[in-house]
């Protein structure tokens, strides 16, 4: 038996890269492209400050470990297929291409300069890791326009319109 889980993701940030930016996080649990099953909406802390790329990361790794708690939560234990779709390219990149290079390269760019939100992206990478014992995983970029549930998450943990959780 194989459970099926579709993850929709999303990271915002606001005033990036400026002193006082504010970071969200969104996964959206979904069958189908429009049935939602759960949600889960994070604010980012402010040390270290947010980042657009930060909150994106940050976002799949709020799937990732999710998916993990369904996992346990289930009476049975299937094989997991669990698809990650973001809207970011940079946040897809990075546990598609770019971390393969960075672990060989001690994570440091081809630049030569240590990698950016290299703590994010070692979490997230464990996390996936962990899933891929449990079945398949795969992360996909997704136009946004086909990303509005979480985009919208992010921005009501903005805007301060409803309860989120504490991402730490």
């Amino acid at each position: 038996m194989v459970y099926i889980m579709r993850i929709f993701v999303d990271g915002a940030c606001r005033n990036n890269g400026y002193s006082g930016a504010e970071g969200s996080a969104a996964a959206v649990f979904k069958r189908g492209k429009n049935q939602i099953l759960q949600s889960h909406k994070y604010r980012l802390p402010d040390d270290p400050a947010p980042t657009n790329q930060r909150a994106e990361i940050t976002a799949i790794i709020i799937a990732l470990k999710q998916a993990l708690r369904k996992h346990e939560d289930l009476d049975t234990f299937p094989r997991l297929d669990v698809k990650i779709f973001s809207d970011s390219d940079y946040a897809v990149r990075c546990m598609n291409e770019f971390v393969f290079k960075w672990l060989e390269n001690g994570w440091i760019t081809a630049g030569g300069r240590p990698v950016k939100n290299q703590d994010l992206i070692k979490d997230a990478v464990r996390y996936r890791d962990e899933l891929k014992r449990l079945g398949k995983v795969r992360i996909r970029w997704i136009p946004g326009e086909e990303n509005q549930d979480a985009d919208q998450l992010c921005n009501e943990v903005l805007d301060g319109y409803d309860y989120y959780d504490e991402y730490y």
